[in-house]
């Protein structure tokens, strides 16, 4: 195949029209064409150039005469026995169109193609060239035709036709442009495939045969061949280059040494001219130079003063940050005053309510003393009674003889027990009032105990993670991870080691905390908020890796909480976010106000937390205004300030935390933050220890009295009910009274009255005493209150002495800072003053030095070049002029020598360098060409895998493609019949049939991958039997179908009587030959 460039358009013709018209659906069996008179068929799209309209042969070889042969725009079978033209036409259409005789395998040369006995032969060929893809249609009109003359000596002439006959050209020239504008390549198997190349290739036993044929056929072997040819064009010109390099460094010498002659031939007078020159020049170089000395002196002293103005500024600040701190000082100061005079306000209140208690208690202490008068009246009447009693019993002994000494024995005891019951009557009532009491004091000490024990837990809880966190800042100083927790250290060496030993695909990355750097230090507490827990999650690329961690962890952290894993594929590149990200002009979003380098943590916050939608405001009031306004910005759904508050545009949520643990800068303070609170809260746990200590022995106190109420209070109504059960029993006994006992009993009954009086009155009492202790206890539990009240004012004034102390530490820290900045500020005026001393010095020598030089040349000149170099040059010129006046050459042969040398020079000189830019183009064109090529490569034999299995398919076959392209081999495996019964075998060992049907699947599938107006194949069913030729049939008739841009044209010996009637069909039927004949006389259906 001649070498050729494409046509100009991007595209070939059948290509374009191939884009701009819709597939046919597909059909089964021969159902591609209609079998009807096909006129809907017909306005079906049809190619519009390439396709041959008719051919006609005169004396080509054994054929006085053929044609001429009308062809169909589609499917066309030139059918007739051996002998009859078939291969003829198809040799001739390849002769015709610029192929050569070998590719015909029909003869070696030209000549064998003119009938015996000849002087030439003719072969005429007419293209179609219509649409917008014609080729000069101006010119040639719809159709091109092309005549052939091949006469007996081999030779070859081509004349070009209009539509019309009108000759247009002659030279081969505007026939390969024709075919490259068609990308017609007749040479190409694919296109045209004749029945000798078909043999060969039915034939082959070689896998290298059949790649050489797919690269042909896919027109890869040309690219190749081109690229090779480039290649060593490109090394031909690296030698040539350093060839020219050798000989440019030759002639560079030659022309600076002609050059230094040249230059010589100047006059004495010019010499001394310019040495003069120099001297003048070197006058005010010196001068420059002194200048050039000055400029940075001053340039430095201006940089100084400026910096002096940094030393201000950092003065003025610390003032600021003094001022600040005293003004912070005298506010805590002020809030301590405070705190004292809330304290003070409330002693009076306090002294009040405590005088108050003391009264109640008082007026307490008189009521139980009368109740105790009352009863010890009482007892006094009973005692009274009790006499009387037995003086009546005496009596009645006395008056009575006949009362037994049992009844008397009764009586004293009924009084006696009667006695003893009022007794346990009132010592019951009195142990009632002491268990309620004692139960109310031991339930009020239970609860404060509970309530205390809950604060002392929560108080031990938040010292424990107080402690850890310390530890972790301290351990900080050195490693950043340690503020992570105390396991997170162990986690990632167990991580790394698992990383090494490969039992992770991808790394996992973590914790997410650590792997981000804050822009600004203050917004550190709204990030963490903002983040919370994924501050120590980690993120795996996949969910083995996820399982692996998951066990790594299950090791590190035995006991509490595990970081959070985020399972999501790992990227190199980071989400593009700009549709749906918050922007505000004044306030970042968190993805913006962080420094993520990886961006695998950034896109995993991105999906996680929607980072790029939530902005960060450090002031709340600001924030409120920006995100409750009425009209929040676009995209954003949240924001939090520097404090931590979460703000939403309906709801505002304030933080519990109030410093940043993880993404603080400055660790030293901390760490003095933390082991303040540690100490603050040692001290409440020392409080609340004595507290409960005090409370428990209350409570222990109560009990025991409480137990001993219990148990007399049992005894008491155990004995009152015997006794009572015992008095009933002798109260049922009647006795025998005697008229001389009734005043003393009368007396007894007034007794007995009195008694109950003074039993009322006792009662009486009692309720006053009682009411007098509720008013007492209220009065004692106000005063509790106020009292508590103080205390909890005066523990307010714990923290604010502690913020004074550390106030007055910044204070001291401030007043420090601003003392060593107006040291420095001094050092650096010393240091300015110094330089300008330095400078004087140096001016005063510049303006010695320009006096000298306007002595030496008056007026100042503009020297760029150094002293040094300018006393060098005077004194080689002065050197040279007293050579040159030594010794002089001939003037006219240095000149034309120099003229030459130099013009020798800048030739090969640019010639070298055109043949480097051109080789440095042609390596980064070839680059691209080769990847290009390997690609184009790749995927041209996937489409032909994937088209020759589908081919393949239609007959129940399997088969196998391989490519190797490095070695250059392709291997066809292909197994008949049923699949997965027989191993796949080599094409080699088929049947003649099922080796021709593989053979146009190969075709076919390379059919579908290359591009040409017009495919012909001669004898496409050889060796096959009827199945394999009907499903071949219907493959190719299936495909014309579907590419009915394209024409097809198939030379069979076999009858195509079975075909449908079509007008996409046309059959050309040859007659047998007839020997006696001199010209063969053929047989054409066509439908029209």
């Amino acid at each position: 195949m001649s070498k050729r460039k494409s046509s100009n358009s991007g595209l070939t013709p059948d290509k374009r029209s191939r884009l701009s018209q819709p597939e046919p659906e597909e059909e089964e069996e021969l159902g591609f064409f209609s079998s009807g008179d096909g006129k809907n068929s017909s306005q079906s799209v049809t190619g519009e150039v390439g396709i041959i309209e008719s051919i006609s042969l005169k004396n080509f070889m054994c054929h006085s005469l053929l044609g001429p042969f009308e062809f169909g725009p589609n499917v066309n079978f030139v059918v007739g026995n051996n002998g009859s033209g078939k291969s003829a036409v198809l040799t001739a259409l390849i002769v015709a169109l610029g192929g050569k005789a070998h590719t015909t395998n029909r003869g070696s040369s030209l000549k064998g193609f003119v009938k015996e006995g000849e002087s030439s032969a003719d072969v005429s060929i007419t293209l179609k060239n219509r649409g917008r893809d014609a080729y000069k249609p101006e010119v040639f009109g719809k159709s091109i035709i092309v005549d052939l003359r091949i006469s007996s000596e081999g030779l070859r002439t081509y004349k070009l036709r209009s539509k019309t006959g009108h000759l247009v050209s002659s030279k081969k020239e505007e026939l390969i442009s024709i075919l490259d504008h068609f990308n017609i390549q007749v040479d190409n198997p694919v296109s045209i495939l004749t029945q000798e190349m078909s043999k060969h290739f039915l034939h082959s036993k070689g896998e290298g045969d059949k790649y050489k044929f797919f690269m042909k056929a896919t027109q890869l072997d040309q690219m190749k061949e081109d690229y090779s040819y480039i290649m060593k064009t490109k090394t031909m010109t690296q030698n040539t280059v350093e060839k020219h390099r050798e000989t440019l460094q030759e002639l560079k010498r030659k022309y600076h040494e002609k050059e230094e002659r040249y230059k010589n031939l100047a006059s004495l007078d010019e010499m001394q001219q310019k040495l003069d020159l120099l001297k003048n020049q070197m006058a005010w170089a010196l001068v420059a130079e002194l200048e050039q000395g000055v400029k940075p002196m001053r340039e430095r002293i201006t940089a100084e003063e400026k910096s002096t103005v940094k030393y201000d500024q950092k003065v003025e600040e610390w003032e600021g940050k003094v001022q600040e701190a005293n003004r912070i000082s005298q506010q805590l100061q002020d809030q301590l005053e405070g705190v004292t005079e809330r304290m003070q306000q409330l002693q009076p209140r306090c002294a009040e309510l405590k005088s108050r208690a003391q009264e109640r208690n008082r007026d307490l202490k008189a009521a139980e003393a009368g109740l105790h008068r009352k009863k010890t009246n009482l007892r006094d009447l009973q005692k009274d009674k009790d006499q009387l009693n037995k003086r009546i019993q005496e009596l009645k002994q006395s008056i009575s003889q006949a009362n037994s000494a049992d009844t008397q024995a009764r009586v004293e005891k009924m009084n006696h027990i009667q006695a003893e019951l009022e007794d346990l009557s009132f010592q019951d009532s009195t142990l009632a009032q002491q268990i309620d009491q004692f139960k109310q004091a031991c339930a009020a000490a239970k609860e404060r105990l509970s309530r205390m024990s809950r604060d002392k837990q929560n108080l031990l809880h938040a010292m424990a993670s107080k402690q850890r966190d310390l530890a972790a800042m301290e351990k900080s100083r050195n490693n950043q991870i340690c503020r992570f927790g105390e396991q997170m250290p162990g986690l990632l060496r167990a991580i790394d080691e698992a990383d090494r030993q490969g039992q992770f695909k991808r790394k996992p990355v973590g914790p997410l905390g650590f792997c981000i750097r804050l822009r600004d230090s203050e917004l550190g507490l709204a990030v963490e908020s903002c983040l919370k827990s994924l501050m120590l999650a980690f993120c795996c690329d996949n969910h083995a890796d996820e399982r692996e961690l998951q066990r790594i962890m299950s090791h590190c952290f035995q006991h509490g909480r595990r970081p959070q894993i985020i399972v999501s594929t790992f990227t190199n590149t980071l989400y593009n976010v700009s549709s749906r990200a918050a922007n505000h002009p004044q306030y970042p979003t968190v993805l913006q106000a962080l420094d993520i380098e990886n961006p695998v943590v950034a896109n995993c916050l991105i999906d996680m937390r929607g980072i790029e939608t939530i902005l960060l405001i450090k002031n709340s009031a600001e924030a409120r205004r920006v995100m409750q306004g009425g009209h929040p910005p676009r995209n954003c759904r949240e924001a939090f300030t520097c404090e931590g508050d979460q703000v939403y545009n309906n709801r505002y949520y304030s933080c519990d935390q109030n410093r940043a643990q993880y993404l603080t800068k400055d660790v030293e303070e901390e760490i003095r933050h933390l082991q303040s609170a540690l100490h603050s809260q040692r001290a409440q746990l020392d409080r609340f220890q004595q507290d409960v200590q005090q409370i428990n022995e209350d409570l222990k106190q109560n009990q025991i009295l409480l137990c001993r109420a219990y148990e007399d209070q049992k005894k008491a109504q155990e004995r009152c009910r015997k006794l009572q059960a015992e008095l009933t029993e002798l109260q049922n006994v009647e006795e025998p009274q005697s008229e001389d006992l009734k005043p003393l009993e009368e007396e007894l009954e007034e007794l007995s009255s009195r008694i109950s009086a003074c039993q009322v009155e006792f009662e009486a009492a009692r309720k006053q005493t009682q009411t007098h202790k509720r008013e007492c206890e209220e009065a004692e539990q106000l005063y509790r209150q106020e009292r508590e009240a103080f205390n909890s004012i005066a523990e307010e004034a714990e923290p604010i002495k502690e913020q004074m102390s550390n106030s007055d530490q910044e204070v001291a820290r401030s007043k420090h800072h601003k003392k060593h900045y107006e040291d420095k500020r001094k050092i650096h005026v010393e240091m300015i003053e110094t330089l300008k001393r330095d400078l004087n010095v140096k001016e005063q020598e510049l303006q010695a030095s320009i006096a000298k030089a306007s002595e030496i040349c008056p007026e100042r000149l503009d020297v760029r070049r150094t002293a040094k170099s300018l006393d060098s040059e005077i004194s080689r010129l002065r050197h040279k002029i007293n050579t040159q006046q030594d010794q002089q050459g001939h003037r006219d042969t240095i000149v034309r020598q120099y003229h030459e040398a130099k013009e020798n020079f800048n030739n090969v000189a640019r010639q070298v360098k055109g043949l480097e830019a051109f080789i440095r183009q042609l390596s980064e064109i070839m680059n691209t060409r080769h990847y290009v090529y390997a690609e184009m490569r790749m995927y041209l034999s996937v489409r032909c895998k994937y088209y020759f299995d589908s081919m393949l398919s239609q007959r129940g076959y399997i088969g196998k493609m391989t490519f190797d392209h490095k070695n250059e081999t392709l291997s066809i495996s292909v197994q008949p019949g049923e699949g997965g019964k027989a191993a796949l075998s080599d094409m080699r060992s088929l049947s003649g049939g099922e080796r021709s049907f593989s053979t146009v699947c190969f075709v076919l599938s390379l059919w579908a991958i290359a591009e040409a107006p017009f495919r012909a194949l001669d004898e496409f069913d050889v060796y096959m039997d009827m199945v394999n030729r009907r499903i071949s049939m219907d493959m190719m008739l299936k495909i014309a179908a579907s590419q009915r841009y394209r024409q097809f044209i198939f030379l069979t010996p076999q009858s195509m009587s079975s075909l449908p009637i079509n007008n996409m069909i046309r059959i050309l039927r040859l007659n047998d030959p007839d020997r006696s004949q001199s010209t063969l006389s053929f047989g054409q259906r066509d439908p029209e």
